[in-house]
């Protein structure tokens, strides 16, 4: 990876978060195929993965709900 693409990798990682003041680490196992897909399709939403998250566990939950 060059050095643009890593420092754009590593400021884009964090970029919902203001601070890491007040975050905790998730960490859970996925398969590589998985990871690659999520990651593959949140860059190709111009979202982050944490992004990508939150906005399907909140989808997941209004489902939940409304049942």
């Amino acid at each position: 990876m060059d050095d643009t693409r890593l420092a754009r990798a590593r400021s884009s990682k964090n970029k919902d978060l203001p601070n890491s003041a007040g975050t905790e680490t998730l960490n859970f196992k996925v398969t590589a195929q998985f990871k690659r897909e999520f990651k593959g399709y949140a860059v190709s939403q111009g979202m982050s993965m944490v992004e990508l998250l939150k906005e399907g566990f909140e989808l997941a939950r209004q489902k939940r709900t409304r049942q």
